[in-house]
């Protein structure tokens, strides 16, 4: 074939130009240094440290031999789980029922597929994660980047969703919340989404409503925005993040009953494209999403190491000059280092991105600049994963441990506290 010096005139203009997902680049790129034998920080992909609980381990093991072909929009049972779950978790009143949910390779793919089946724009906060906004544009969509501040915690002020949607009413739109949030580590509180979901029903928004981190709300205390908005709510959940099964591959969609046109349409999708979900992962799921002691348990310690190692981060970052908030769920902090951008700017780094590379080149540790997160060029913040520690060690030693001091986070998440330690004596001292 003939070589072009850019991209032959037969790819899609839709994907011209794209690149991996920044994520997935940093994570193989810290694996690549580290292969060559370099110290790397991998405070870049968030990926759970924790090990999948034993039980659904157990329940993968005892259905290994499952190989048919379930139903597109999956193994009844695990519908049912499902349902319950969210009715259960998020104290949801409506009454979700099995037929209710679509289960998918990830919740990715469900994103995906949503925004296929749906013909509008799409909303998104600023930041939000990395993969909304391709996605969209893979498909040709418009993509509208809502402002938010660090004043405001990085959340999306009500007031701004109305202001936009009152530009153009009647516009088919699509809103994607995630909450709490990647890559801010901030979440709502139910009187914020009370207030967000009645925009949102005023200019006849349809929510999907990223709840993937729920379950790591750090006092567990999640709530949803379907509790105010059910008719226009499609909940997003899966197995990645509060059971630590990323590589597992397992997501969910709840649709109440007004959304059913979208459900059946995005099975129809499905059919066509990824089929169904790996038969012996979904039963392995039902367990997962059934809960109980075991799994209530293991929330209980990973919510609390979280916390105290979030808060512990957010915490030294501050000290440094950098401004922080302190994560209210998940594992991911997003700070703010215009403080030290003439000092940066002096050292020849121009902003965050330069700031990201040059950390990781002088320092090892990998983080992502804001401008991968839907933050303009130029900007100074960036998001790290403080995820760079042994989940089963610390489950281990949480468990026989009354607190989680400081001492106990060196001695047990060492790569992190001493990813921080660097990162912050390279911005105090160059």
């Amino acid at each position: 074939m003939t070589d072009h010096a850019g991209p032959p005139p037969s790819l899609n203009l839709n994907v011209r130009g794209m690149h991996p997902s920044a994520t997935v680049a940093i994570n193989e790129h810290s694996n690549a240094l580290i292969a060559a034998g370099h110290a790397v920080y991998k405070l870049g992909l968030g990926q759970s440290p924790f090990p999948v609980p034993p039980s659904v381990v157990e329940s993968l093991r005892q259905h290994a031999h499952r190989k048919e072909y379930m139903a597109v929009r999956g193994l009844p049972e695990l519908r049912a789980a499902v349902a319950e779950f969210h009715r259960r978790r998020a104290g949801l009143r409506h009454g979700y029922q099995a037929e209710d949910v679509l289960v998918a390779p990830g919740s990715k793919e469900l994103m995906f597929i949503a925004q296929l089946a749906f013909y509008g724009d799409l909303l998104l906060p600023a930041p939000s994660w990395v993969s909304y906004s391709p996605q969209a544009r893979i498909i040709g969509r418009q993509v509208n980047f809502l402002p938010t501040s660090l004043e405001d915690r990085w959340m999306l002020r009500p007031d701004t969703l109305d202001a936009h949607c009152r530009r153009d009413r009647g516009r088919p739109r699509v809103l994607i919340l995630n909450y709490p949030s990647n890559p801010t580590g901030q979440t709502f509180s139910r009187d914020e989404l009370e207030v967000l979901a009645a925009v949102a029903r005023e200019h006849q928004l349809i929510v999907i409503s990223d709840e993937i981190y729920g379950e790591l709300h750090h006092t567990g205390a999640h709530g949803s925005i379907a509790e105010f908005y059910p008719e226009g709510t499609i909940l997003s959940a899966g197995l990645s993040k509060w059971c630590g099964a990323g590589g597992w591959r397992l997501g969910t969609f709840l649709f109440p009953p007004q959304l059913r046109w979208l459900r059946d349409a995005m099975t129809a999708v499905a059919s066509e494209t990824y089929t169904t979900t790996s038969a012996p992962i979904q039963c392995a799921a039902v367990t997962a999403f059934a809960c109980g002691p075991e799994i209530d348990d293991y929330l209980v310690h990973a919510r609390d190491i979280l916390r105290a190692l979030g808060t512990w981060s957010s915490e030294k970052l501050v000290a440094a000059g950098a401004r922080c908030h302190r994560p209210e769920g998940g594992f991911y902090l997003f700070p703010d280092f215009s403080g030290h951008a003439q000092r940066l700017q002096a050292r020849g780094i121009a902003d965050g991105d330069a700031l990201c590379a040059r950390l990781l080149a002088e320092t090892g540790v990998a983080i992502l600049p804001g401008s991968d997160f839907g933050r303009p060029k130029g900007d100074w913040t960036a998001r790290l994963a403080y995820v760079d520690f042994d989940g089963e060690r610390a489950l281990a030693e949480h468990a026989r441990d009354a607190t989680v001091d400081e001492a106990w986070l060196r001695r047990v998440t060492p790569r992190v506290t001493t990813a921080l330690d660097r990162m912050c004596d390279w911005l105090v001292r160059g």
